[in-house]
Parts: structure tokens; C-alpha cells; sequence
């Protein structure tokens, strides 16, 4: 303890001389509560001391990281790399634009195609159906004729 601390308890002899009714232990026992009382007062006061210090170091850190964001999306949105990214990606979705209605066409397209393509087979099948009775009907015909 520092002098000037030591001045602030009172001694066992200023405690008797304003309480003349306490025994010795109990003013003892009153010092030793006003000493720790002190020190308590302190100790917080130094704890807070060091939250306030941590606060301010906290508070400068998330200043100097916000300057420097705004700094990084200043510089980014307007750099040169970044206006022709973003003129990549205008022509990139342009392309996938004019892609995506070529896949549409060809869809309706080829969906036309295969039914189309169902007709002509059911047809094949009738017409094979015809010539195979046909020829059975004339079998005998094509028979004699040496066929």
C-alpha cells in the first residue's frame, strides 16, 4: 500500500477515540472492513479502467476497418479490372440469352420432327402390312408366272 492509501484507513486508536463503546477486536475487525472496502473500490475502479482502454483499442480497430472497406469498395467498383468484368458478364449473359432461345427452337423443332418421324413409321408399318397381303393374295399368281 502507498502512504497516502494508509492515510485514508483510520487507525485502531482514531476508531476507539470516536467510538468509545466498541472492544478492541471489534474496532479491529471495523478497520479490516474499511480497509478491503478500499481495496475492493480500487480494484473495480482498475478493472473498469482496463475495459475502458479495451473499448477505445475495440472502437479504433473497427474505425480503421471500416475506412479501409470503404476504401477496398471505392477503389474495386470503379477499377478498370473491375468495369470489364462487369462488361464480360453483360456479354456473357447476352450469349446465354440468344443460346437459350436457339435451345427453345430446336426443342420445338425436334419435338415436330419426332412426331413426324411416328407418322412416317406407322405409315411403313401399314404399307408393309399391304404389299405382305397382297402378295399373299397373289401368291399363286406370281408362282405360276415363275416369280
Amino acid at each position: 500500500m502507498k502512504e497516502d492509501e494508509k492515510l485514508d484507513i483510520p487507525t485502531l486508536f482514531e476508531i476507539m477515540k470516536d467510538k468509545t463503546d466498541l472492544t478492541y477486536n471489534e474496532a479491529a475487525k471495523l478497520q479490516e472492513e474499511l480497509r478491503l472496502k478500499k481495496e475492493a473500490g480500487s480494484c473495480i475502479t482498475a478493472g473498469m479502467k482496463r475495459d475502458k482502454d479495451a473499448m477505445d483499442k475495440m472502437k479504433k480497430r473497427v474505425q480503421e476497418a471500416e475506412g479501409e472497406l470503404s476504401i477496398v469498395k471505392g477503389v474495386g467498383m470503379n477499377s478498370p479490372e473491375m468495369k470489364e468484368a462487369q462488361d464480360r458478364i453483360k456479354e456473357l449473359d447476352n450469349s446465354l440469352s440468344i443460346a437459350l432461345e436457339i435451345n427453345e427452337s430446336h426443342q420445338r423443332y425436334n419435338g415436330k420432327l419426332q412426331t413426324r418421324v411416328t407418322d412416317l413409321e406407322e405409315d411403313n408399318k401399314k404399307l408393309t402390312k399391304q404389299i405382305s397381303d397382297h402378295i399373299k393374295k397373289y401368291e399363286d399368281v406370281f408362282r405360276k408366272a415363275g416369280m
